[in-house]
């Protein structure tokens, strides 16, 4: 039995406990907004935060997980309302086919937990470890730097 701790609710899972955590979100709760791209930690959809960090859901055995909090797309909203960040990423055209924003989100989160106003340069390498085939990246930095400067 897996006790995951996710979006600020605590979870009994009864699955092995190599299951990848992005199994566990999708699967076994139901938290459809990470996302599974590659399957192998290159394209950054599956990115959740892990006790601040951005992780790759699809790399961490979900035993890995188990008294560290979990940050999923799902739990960035704010009693119903969208974060400031999700709604940067609206007013700046931050997503087109939408597959890779929640990885881009928590990226972003997970950079802005640790500096809450970052350059450029910052946003840039602080999204390194996620594509998106549609936006050309602009957007997304200009999304985050905004949120920045609105904190």
């Amino acid at each position: 039995m897996l006790e995951l701790d996710i979006n600020d609710r605590h979870h009994r899972v009864d699955a092995p406990p190599l299951t990848p955590l992005v199994s566990i979100l999708r699967d076994y709760l139901g938290l459809k907004g990470t996302k599974i791209g590659c399957g192998n930690g290159e394209c950054g959809a599956c990115t959740v935060v892990v006790d601040g960090d951005a992780v790759c859901a699809c790399l961490l055995p979900a035993h890995r997980a188990q008294g560290k909090a979990v940050t999923t797309v799902e739990g960035l909203d704010a009693g119903g309302e969208l974060s400031a960040l999700q709604q940067a990423f609206i007013d700046h055209g931050a997503l087109q086919c939408g597959f890779c924003t929640p990885g881009m989100l928590m990226a972003a989160h997970a950079l802005r937990l640790r500096n809450p106003h970052p350059d450029e340069r910052e946003v840039v390498a602080g999204l390194a470890g996620n594509i998106c085939r549609c936006t050309g990246y602009r957007q997304i930095i200009e999304a985050v730097l905004a949120c920045g400067k609105e904190t």
